[in-house]
């Protein structure tokens, strides 16, 4: 029996494939399945390249131009703006913080208070609620971005979201920014 052995190399690294031919075959199948495994093995890197860019863009997540802008349009980006009322809850620090979102981006800090008037730690509250809302679920621009922080997860789908979308523009960032 011919044994023959497929190297097919993706991102630098080379994954052996032993393929049994039948006894006998002649040369137009080996070769026939040559060009296809070529075939295949071109399609692999096409699609690992491609699964790369969507991941890191995914991962790469909100821009820090995006966050300014939402932190202009919150509060002025001022940092000791403290809590106050806003629809039934209170919304808290220089992005406006609710305990729900706190409590999306995996609860950082010492609290929600302390964390949401915190810049710091209310930025990358924010960053990872982004993250984890983002991608799939809800795009990856800052236009996306700004309407699920207002219109909470599915934000980005929301017709009630367009006009805090505008006033983002408004503040200077655009749909790529």
């Amino acid at each position: 029996m011919n044994t023959l052995t497929v190297y097919m190399t993706i991102k630098q690294s080379v994954l052996p494939c032993p393929l049994k031919l039948p006894t006998g075959a002649d040369s137009s199948i080996k070769e026939n399945f040559k060009t296809r495994m070529l075939a295949l093995q071109f399609f692999l890197k096409v699609l690992v390249i491609i699964l790369t860019i969507h991941a890191e863009l995914i991962l790469a997540g909100i821009s820090n131009k995006c966050l300014a802008c939402i932190c202009k349009v919150e509060s002025g980006c001022k940092r000791n703006i403290g809590c106050r009322l806003d629809g039934g809850s209170y919304s808290c620090g220089p992005f406006q913080i609710k305990n729900v979102y706190w409590k999306d981006c995996y609860r950082p800090g010492r609290g929600y208070r302390q964390c949401a008037n915190n810049y710091y730690c209310a930025k990358r509250c924010t960053k990872t609620y982004m993250r984890r809302y983002g991608g799939r679920r809800c795009g990856t621009t800052c236009e996306d971005y700004a309407r699920m922080h207002n219109g909470g997860p599915t934000g980005c789908r929301k017709s009630s979201t367009r006009s805090y979308w505008r006033k983002i523009r408004a503040a200077g960032c655009r749909r790529n920014s």
